[in-house]
């Protein structure tokens, strides 16, 4: 998709009472991103992407999906939006394709003339065209999460808006779920998925927005992001005390010496910098490493909290 962010918002912010659950983020998705919202439970993520979606009405703010405002032409936006919040819920007595038959029949944007078409085609994009007519009670919860999807993917949507995706899976459902995501941003498709897998959203996402206690305390280009925690150098070697030295003169922060040698925060100076001026100082050195710092590091330093896997 080309032309405005695919979400954009001013000052949102939801009150109830005197708690404000989302307060005055500006929320911004480029078209065409990955985007991994993220954030401890309570730090509301869920609350911002229902009032993304229309279900929940702002206290203040301004909200755009696909550059319309929300909600004044939601009735515009929504029919290009597909959406997984709060897990799938469809009739276990039906098969998998006649629950999307129900969906689509009910949906007065759709082409009855390509209703069959459009199953296969969506059921098939999640890897369950062979389950079509097996009955929903009897899929696994992998299939039931990606039958979801296939729900949303019925007719063409510009962004998808996935809050916990793979919430409750085992690794290969997970698996299945990040390759469903890598390949709809593959075909243009914005994508914001919410969850609290960091090592998939560090897979899969382009851009990144960390939530907490209401506010969004961090957003943009993953890379970015990433730079805004230092990288940290480890010198092994059998003099640690001069190479601490070493790297403290050449401007390295939090310099400490450890059983093997020595490490600190390379900020500013080129890795290789270091391993020459070890050795120019006459230093045996048998191991160097440059350690970067992971999306659950960045997250930490972010919120002062460890990630909550239930938010």
């Amino acid at each position: 998709m080309t032309g405005p962010d695919a979400v954009r918002t001013l000052g949102l912010t939801k009150r109830f009472g005197s708690h404000a659950a989302v307060d005055g983020i500006d929320l911004v998705v480029p078209a065409g991103a990955v985007y991994g919202f993220l954030g401890p439970n309570g730090s509301g993520k869920t609350t911002t992407i229902r009032m993304l979606l229309g279900l929940v009405v702002p206290t203040h703010g301004r909200i755009e999906l696909l550059g319309l405002p929300v909600p004044a032409r939601v009735v515009d936006a929504l029919p290009r939006v597909g959406a997984l919040v709060e897990g799938p819920a469809f009739h276990p007595y039906l098969s998998g394709i006649d629950n999307l038959r129900r969906l689509d029949a009910a949906d007065r944007t759709s082409d009855p003339a390509t209703s069959r078409r459009r199953l296969g085609e969506a059921l098939d994009r999640v890897g369950l065209g062979a389950a079509a007519s097996k009955r929903y009670r009897a899929y696994s919860l992998g299939m039931r999460q990606r039958l979801a999807i296939a729900a949303a993917l019925l007719t063409p949507k510009d962004l998808m808006v996935l809050d916990e995706p793979t919430n409750g899976l085992d690794p290969q459902g997970t698996r299945e779920v990040r390759s469903l995501i890598a390949s709809l941003a593959d075909d243009g498709t914005t994508v914001l998925v919410s969850s609290h897998l960091l090592s998939e959203v560090e897979q899969v996402c382009t851009h990144i927005g960390v939530m907490h206690a209401g506010h969004l305390v961090a957003q943009g280009p993953a890379a970015e992001i990433r730079r805004q925690q230092e990288a940290e150098a480890r010198v092994d070697t059998d003099q640690p005390e001069q190479a601490a030295e070493v790297m403290r003169e050449l401007g390295l922060r939090d310099v400490r010496v450890t059983p093997h040698g020595a490490l600190g925060r390379l900020g500013d100076v080129a890795p290789e910098k270091v391993v020459t001026a070890c050795v120019h100082a006459g230093l045996s050195v048998t191991r160097f490493v440059v350690d970067a710092p992971t999306l659950e590091d960045i997250f930490v330093g972010l919120t002062g909290e460890g990630f909550d896997v239930s938010g």
